[in-house]
């Protein structure tokens, strides 16, 4: 019996049994240990995917999908978003529909946003989408995760959706509710591929955080080195009900397969993680459910004609690579050397060169702009906040929380980013959207902002549901974006809030204003103004959240899917007219909303007495972590200079509005949030 084969027994009998680890139950040498000791601090420079575990993975999600008898795409990355390979097995999948609800007859019953949009098209028959979908399921797999955190695509679905517990009516929307729209290849803030080999990520992900079950994490001795994506059956959506096992699960077996000697520990998975009482999901499968046995797959040299390694446009360029070791310089991410965090474990982003991407910098904004001290301050404050939190989505329990910081001014301009060693990758551009949000929607620019950004150039689709074609470029119809601001004025009562800086605006805040229904989770009532009304809502058609990026997505999308004859999108996310050949860059937007705005708790702007000089987001653990780690930690950082900062007059914050009889929240800290007090309410008074 080998190795592999020895594991393989070992890992079906865990799923016969549902054993979920404690402990330290160690796989054979060389694979990864069934239950894990690791806290955050197992990751080395000898932790990476090599290119021999590539072909292991690939090989093992191939002969999962020849057992089911379907044709797969398969994408592997990272830990940090470099795409290692995708393979194709046959022909490209003859459509992928993006869909969050389809009928019987895979037509989709909703064309918002990019809801409802499949490629190819009878005018672009070589328009792809598989590939791109299996990426964004791989790096969605790897960005969720963490040494104490391990969750999937089906995770993701469950954390996004307008109820949370998916399917429970009358309940407020998933904790991670507009994620999806992250790590887009708009974004100032993560990296793009510069090929042929592996750089300094983070990387984009072409659709954003995928919620489509078939991307799990991969790991190697309890830590995260990457993820594996797989799609085979054309739909690329959502799981809309996990009160039962979904009744097609091949991309997920497929992918589940390709993971084995590499899977994710079992007491780190989400299945072992609650929120708010919940039990999260990790998968619909498990060993028993696989068709094949993946320590006995053909190698991959000897695949064959099963199918082959495909070059994807701005991702891949159809070889197998070895991915970076995270936290080390090649990976993008290292630890702090600058001394602006003695004593604190603090990592910071950098470049191909090693060197720091956001040092702590002064403010751009005028006389009251924050100084590069204050800036300091508040990133060491809110960072040794996160040191003494409870963290919420973090095993084995009573761990700290790891998250990612960012401050900006009021322009957008980042000041300064750090990070706790292990937190998860896709928090670092979510922090920086939450802290530009704040920014933004607290200042008196933002009316005028919104009304000066092109429309959001929806797509017309035909009867099948393909896009149009006008000309050499897609048929759109133009959705103003200053409607938001008027839809906001009159259901705030206010005509000139976003326009007169009156009102201070929390991340939790302008969420609250950005759910399908106004109050959060109680079916039937109206939405709320920067939300698209529940008939047009979906993961894929948020409102304001993704009318701002639309473009920029669609361009994207178009220019992978045409391996290039769109052109691509150039840094910004807001402010790119309709998706074109050549399409108009980016137009009057400077950096404010550069990566695109956030909707889930984990920011507060920054104040010098009355006036707004910035914010501070946070993204990494629970989302009442992140307020308060963001809000608490601006305090501790207000205390130690001396009342030279504030927070948000009380009398301009949003919780002093109450639209529809509902107050709006500014943050909300967890119980018993710190590891060594008991004291309660630590938000209180400020």
């Amino acid at each position: 019996m080998t190795t592999r084969q020895g594991l393989w027994i070992a890992w079906t009998l865990l799923a016969l049994t549902g054993c979920s680890g404690g402990g330290a139950v160690v796989s054979p040498a060389g694979t990864n240990p069934v239950s894990t000791n690791c806290t955050g601090s197992c990751f080395t420079a000898g932790e990476s995917l090599t290119a021999s575990d590539v072909q292991i993975i690939i090989a093992q999600a191939v002969a999962e999908a020849q057992a089911r008898k379907v044709n797969a795409t398969i994408a592997v990355v990272d830990r940090v978003g470099n795409v290692l390979a995708v393979y194709r097995m046959g022909q490209a999948i003859p459509k992928v529909l993006i869909s969050s609800t389809v009928d019987s007859a895979n037509n989709p019953l909703l064309h918002s946003g990019l809801d409802g949009i499949r490629l190819p098209t009878p005018a672009l028959t070589t328009a792809h989408l598989d590939d791109q979908a299996a990426i964004a399921k791989a790096i969605t797999g790897a960005y969720l995760s963490s040494e104490g955190n391990a969750f999937s695509t089906r995770t993701a679905s469950q954390i996004i959706q307008e109820h949370f517990n998916v399917g429970e009516l009358n309940q407020p929307s998933g904790p991670l509710f507009g994620v999806q729209f992250s790590s887009l290849a708009c974004s100032d803030f993560i990296r793009g591929y510069s090929g042929p080999a592996t750089s300094a990520g983070p990387h984009s992900t072409p659709l954003g955080l995928s919620a489509d079950p078939g991307g799990f994490p991969l790991y190697k001795s309890g830590t995260p080195v990457g993820g594996i994506g797989a799609i085979s059956d054309g739909l690329y959506g959502l799981d809309k009900s996990i009160a039962a096992t979904d009744p097609n699960l091949d991309d997920e077996a497929i992918a589940y397969a390709g993971s084995y000697s590499y899977a994710a520990p079992v007491d780190r998975r989400a299945d072992q993680i609650t929120v708010n009482g919940v039990t999260l999901r990790f998968s619909d499968v498990d060993a028993t459910a696989l068709l094949s046995s993946p320590p006995n797959a053909p190698p991959f040299a000897a695949l064959g004609a099963a199918g082959s390694l495909i070059a994807v446009a701005g991702y891949a360029d159809g070889a197998i690579h070895a991915g970076t070791a995270y936290g080390q310089p090649a990976s993008g991410v290292r630890a702090d050397t600058s001394g602006d965090f003695p004593g604190q474990q603090a990592f910071v982003f950098v470049d191909a060169a090693n060197a720091p991407r956001y040092p702590a910098v002064p403010g751009t904004d005028g006389p009251n702009a924050l100084t590069r001290p204050e800036v300091v301050q508040i990133l060491a404050s809110a960072l040794a906040t996160a040191t003494e939190a409870r963290a919420q989505i973090r095993l084995p329990v009573g761990l700290s929380a790891q998250v990612t910081i960012a401050v900006v001014d009021t322009q957008g301009i980042v000041l300064g980013m750090v990070r706790s060693p292990d937190a998860p990758v896709f928090g670092a551009d979510v922090s920086l959207q939450k802290a530009r949000s704040a920014a933004f929607f607290s200042s008196s620019a933002a009316g005028a902002y919104l009304q000066s950004l092109p429309p959001a150039d929806a797509l017309i689709t035909d009867a099948n549901g393909y896009p149009e074609l006008n000309g050499a470029s897609l048929a759109t119809t133009q959705l103003l974006l200053g409607t938001y601001l008027s839809a906001a004025q009159k259901f705030l009562g206010l005509p000139s809030v976003l326009s007169d800086g009156g009102i201070a605006f929390s991340d939790r805040a302008i969420g609250n204003l950005s759910r399908p229904f106004f109050p959060d989770g109680i079916d039937g009532a109206p939405n709320g103004p920067f939300s698209k009304p529940y008939n047009e809502w979906s993961i894929f058609s948020t409102g304001l959240q993704l009318d701002m990026v639309n473009n920029s997505i669609l361009q994207h999308v178009l220019y992978v899917a045409t391996d290039g004859a769109f052109q691509d999108v150039t840094p910004g996310c807001a402010g790119a007219n309709a998706p074109a050949p050549t399409p108009t860059p980016p137009s009057g937007t400077g950096v404010k909303l550069a990566n695109g705005i956030q909707i889930f708790p984990g920011s507060v702007p920054i104040y010098r007495g009355s006036t707004l000089v910035g914010a501070v987001g946070v993204s990494g653990d629970g989302v009442d972590q992140d307020d308060m780690v963001a809000f608490l930690g601006l305090q501790t950082a207000i205390s130690a200079l001396g009342g030279s900062l504030s927070q948000a007059p009380t009398a301009i914050r949003a919780d002093t509005l109450t639209p529809q009889g509902t107050r709006l929240q500014w943050v909300q800290c967890p119980q018993s949030p710190l590891l060594n007090s008991d004291q309660e309410n630590v938000c209180a008074g400020f």
